[in-house]
């Protein structure tokens, strides 16, 4: 027989970022208790609002199964008389298990008693469980309340737990579980009586409390937009899913409320005005028709009742004092031309040992006019405009405060300023991707400053800890100056543009540039652990794509030398990898290595051959013309080697009494490995 379960633990407002983290610990803590416990079930739901974390389990088993097992006794030489009867040993054997003697039984030498355990029931494992499992949830901040030693995000006021329609008798840092809940604050409807599980959610929307997050925030999404056409004007939901998950989990019962503000704010970067409603203060702007953005947003008030002008007049408040900031910044900044702010660079740091930003400035200058000259642009004049006027905006009051801002305010202001189009919005991109999967610089200009730039500040980070200081790197839970996503910017720009360029070549010239510029002894080893830290970037990025295996095999093959080889070549090491003919190749190639301990015989003098098969393996080799710059063909034309190579093996003793008979084997087996590693690391496959 099964039941629903319900748990629903309801605290007071829960910080928005630790909710779905909560829901994913809750699904996976309960999938765990109930595994081990070998209780089975139908579904678990995990639902969350500011207010209260509730699981729903569908079906739960309402106790665990009865297990049938086997028990060995004593030997038959002591559970057993001479007359055959059973000794003291055995009867003690069955009272101990609790079976009848004749229940007992014969088998290798010993006696057997088959017993069953009765499982425990699922209300005395859940007593036992949910208030630890629950009290184990990690978040940001948690601390101890009242007179509780154990530490949680929130006060606790309130447990409701339920099998079926009975209240399970446990208790969560002494709130006793009960049947009972608490609605909306602003309900009229304050308390819920919950009498069964499956109707937990339709009973918390009488009492103003939409439960499920997915329809919550599918109701947001849906109000929101009513709302706007309502007012002629249009929402964006592109790029904003942060957003709209904040306001997602700090609602139970979210209203739209249509709020304005001065037309006159239009007048800065709508950028900034849309940060501030997106970011900091949780707004959602709007769009007139054509695509302009207007002077009205949308807020959503977590709220009963149908009195909004409070909550409209105090939103509004607070917008119009941030966008006049904006207002005044903005006029102050405009005042002075992009181009005129770079002499203020020479003010600010870039880091420690290592200049300032108009120092980095000259050094994007200069990559940038490298990696221009390695692509063959003639032309350079705007790729080093770009790049000259990319941190200008770091000294403007506008960035200074909204952070966030940098580059796209750089943009804007060029745009003033009458810079051309394609040099200003590289402004702006050459910080992009500003996620690991976010857009990527849309044009050269914005792609060579990119990349210049971040191969700069990786440079300088590792070089400005090498030796002792390499504990400051970048680890799991640390990243210095944003390194790897930085890396990862630079790896997805060359792939997915195409562009050829050297990375490696790169790295060793931005090493040179810094270290000549700041009298910075370089260190032997400084090229390849920033060597290893790309290419283990480029590890994570294909981890679904490329097998480790595979991966292994083609890094003898510089991946930062030419990325879309090293992409191809993976590429095609999967496509063959399967067949049978690969398969051979791979067996023969790795039989090979393990043979070959020395490389320094390559010489092959064919007069020296005794048997046939090294003769023909010799003449494989010697017809085996396919060139390596067509790799699925090369593989294809190994094929010719595969029996040659298997008959060398079966007929052949490479390691001959006769000195250089022996010398001449291996130099043939080098020359067959040189044929084999063209392709990659067989032994690594």
């Amino acid at each position: 027989m099964r039941k629903d379960f319900l748990l629903e633990v309801l605290v007071q407002e829960l910080p928005y970022k630790f909710i779905p983290s909560a829901i994913a610990q809750l699904e996976s803590s309960f999938e765990k208790l109930f595994k081990e416990n070998g209780l089975a079930y139908g579904k678990i739901n995990v639902y969350a609002t500011p207010r209260r974390l509730a699981v729903l389990v569908n079906d739960l088993a309402l106790c665990q199964e009865t297990v049938s097992k086997d028990v060995k006794g004593p030997i038959l030489n002591i559970a057993k008389t001479e007359s055959g009867e059973f000794s003291p040993a055995a009867v003690g054997f069955a009272k101990k298990n609790n079976v009848e003697l004749s229940d007992l039984y014969e088998k290798d030498n010993y006696i057997w008693a088959k017993i069953e355990i009765k499982g425990n029931s699922t209300v005395d494992i859940l007593k036992q469980n949910i208030e630890s499992l629950i009290l184990k949830l990690q978040g940001a901040h948690f601390m101890r309340w009242a007179y509780n030693s154990e530490k949680f995000s929130r006060p606790i006021e309130n447990v409701v737990a339920l099998l079926g329609n009975e209240i399970v008798d446990l208790k969560i840092l002494e709130k006793t579980a009960t049947n009972t809940t608490i609605g909306h604050r602003y309900s009229t409807n304050k308390v819920v009586k919950i009498d069964e599980p499956k109707n937990y959610i339709e009973l918390l929307k009488t009492a103003n409390v939409i439960v499920n997050q997915e329809e919550r925030k599918a109701l947001i999404v849906e109000l929101a937009k009513k709302c706007a056409m309502q007012n002629n004007l249009t929402i964006k939901f592109d790029n904003m899913e942060e957003l709209l998950e904040e306001v997602t989990f700090i609602n139970e019962w979210p209203v739209p409320v249509l709020c304005d503000f001065n037309k006159k704010y239009l007048q800065i970067p709508s950028i900034v005005t849309t940060t501030v409603m997106t970011q900091h203060q949780r707004y959602f702007p709007l769009w007139t028709i054509d695509g302009k953005l207007s002077n009205h947003f949308i807020t959503m008030a977590n709220y009963v009742g149908n009195e909004f002008s409070n909550i409209k007049a105090g939103n509004q408040r607070v917008i119009c004092a941030r966008l006049e900031d904006g207002v005044f910044f903005y006029q102050e900044d405009t005042k002075t031309k992009l181009i005129d702010k770079l002499e203020n660079l020479k003010g600010m740091t870039f880091q420690k040992g290592l200049g300032t930003l108009f120092d980095k400035t000259q050094r994007l200058i200069d990559l940038s006019s490298k990696i221009a000259d390695s692509l063959n642009i003639q032309d350079k004049t705007d790729i080093l405009r770009a790049a000259k006027l990319s941190k200008c905006d770091l000294s403007t009051k506008l960035v200074f405060e909204f952070t966030e801002l940098q580059g796209f305010i750089g943009e804007d202001y060029a745009l003033v300023d009458k810079e051309k189009e394609n040099v200003a919005n590289a402004i702006a991109e050459h910080y992009f991707p500003l996620g690991g999967n976010g857009e990527l610089a849309s044009a050269i200009e914005g792609q060579i400053v990119s990349i210049a730039d971040k191969i700069d500040t990786i440079c300088a980070l590792f070089i400005s800890t090498q030796g002792t200081n390499k504990k400051k790197r970048p680890t799991g839970s640390n990243d210095p100056l944003g390194a790897r996503r930085a890396a990862i910017g630079i790896l997805r720009t060359v792939i997915e543009n195409k562009l050829d360029i050297n990375l490696e070549e790169l790295i060793k010239y931005s090493i040179y540039v810094l270290s000549k510029e700041f009298s910075i002894p370089v260190k032997d080893e400084l090229l390849d652990d920033i060597k290893e830290f790309f290419i283990q970037r480029l590890l994570f990025m294909y981890e679904k794509e490329i097998p480790n295996n595979i991966f292994s095999a083609i890094t003898c093959f510089n991946p930062l030398e030419n990325l879309a080889s090293f992409i191809k070549r993976a590429e095609i090491l999967i496509k063959h990898q399967t067949s049978s003919d690969f398969e051979a190749i791979k067996e023969n190639a790795t039989r090979v290595s393990r043979i070959l301990k020395d490389n320094s015989f390559n010489t092959v003098d064919s007069l020296l051959f005794v048997l046939d098969e090294e003769k023909n393996l010799y003449q494989a080799l010697v017809e085996h013309n396919q060139k390596a710059d067509d790799l699925e063909l090369y593989i294809l034309s190994l094929k010719q080697l595969i029996q040659p190579t298997v008959d060398f093996f079966e007929k052949v003793l490479v390691m001959d009494k006769d000195e250089k008979i022996k010398n001449n084997r291996i130099a043939l087996l080098n020359k067959l490995k040189e044929k084999f590693s063209v392709v990659c690391d067989f032994e690594k496959l």
